[in-house]
């Protein structure tokens, strides 16, 4: 849905910190021609690593991006590099799941719809079907598949192929209100990114706000983060509060705490379709 201005390659490198990284990568790159639009770079002092994200205008260089990654590789063996090259042209494909609260859902597919999200949603799964209608407006394909308490292995199964078929790079949950088994979480580790309030651990479980709202908060929030194994403790790509004070009724702090879910998460999947969000142990650098 986007119209993209310019055809870039991002280059994205995580290493152990050295003298001399950016020159060699910068000098490759100048050695072929090539225009760096952006560039960032982060050394951290505490675990000695190195991170850079260089955008590149494609049309300036003489190789196709698998050259370029066949070409690069000898400077990537050279610093011990994890690294990646990735092609504008080619969107990140998204996959997106909710289960009966529609404002993240909302937002990001106006957000899509606009021009925003550089990305194709080759579906939309849930849990329940109070969502259909609308995502089917959207012209998406839409899966209800319902998960059953007894037997959530059935549920998770299906929409694991349906994420593969979809060829999915990315899922996002916005707002999709059950847990992800184990083997979902490693097999997408850095691919999948959720929502939530940010009053967890204190205020977990049904009516989050009203729970707040009770404690008489001053404070509320969202994170966005990947997604692991552990319940809402993965990386953090984004987070948002906004101050609220006794003149606030319940219904007002649900209400503002939608506002910041949506976002939060339109800014941390709109970093990571850019490829802004690198992942350091349980840790993230944003180049945002």
């Amino acid at each position: 849905m986007v119209a993209r201005m310019s055809h870039s390659y991002r280059l994205i490198v995580s290493c152990p910190d050295r003298v001399g990284i950016v020159s060699r990568v910068s000098s490759y790159i100048a050695g072929h021609g090539g225009w760096i639009t952006e560039a960032n770079q982060h050394s951290d002092l505490a675990t000695g690593r190195f991170f850079m994200r260089y955008e590149i205008k494609a049309e300036s260089l003489p190789l196709s991006i698998d050259a370029m990654r066949d070409d690069f590789s000898a400077i990537a063996d050279e610093f011990s590099m994890d690294w990646a090259l990735s092609d504008t042209a080619m969107p990140k494909r998204v996959v997106l799941m909710a289960s009966r609260a529609s404002h993240c859902l909302v937002d990001l597919l106006y957000r899509w719809t606009a021009g925003e999200l550089d990305c194709e949603i080759p579906c939309v799964i849930s849990n329940h079907e109070a969502l259909r209608a609308l995502v089917e407006w959207h012209g998406i394909p839409f899966h209800h598949v319902p998960v059953d308490a007894d037997d959530k292995a059935a549920a998770f199964a299906r929409v694991e192929a349906l994420v593969e078929e979809a060829r999915a790079d990315t899922v996002v949950l916005a707002r999709y209100m059950q847990i992800l088994p184990p083997n979902l979480c490693q097999r997408y580790a850095g691919r999948i990114i959720n929502i939530h309030h940010s009053f967890l651990p204190s205020f977990a479980g049904a009516k989050p706000y009203h729970q707040a709202y009770a404690r008489g908060v001053k404070l509320i929030g969202a994170t966005c983060h990947y997604v692991t194994e552990e319940l809402d403790a993965g990386p953090i790509i984004e987070q948002d509060i906004q101050r609220v004070t006794h003149c606030h009724t319940a219904e007002d702090l649900v209400r503002l705490g939608r506002d910041v879910e949506k976002a939060v998460l339109a800014r941390g999947l709109r970093w990571h379709l850019q490829d802004r969000v690198l992942i350091h142990g349980n840790k993230t650098v944003v180049f945002a």
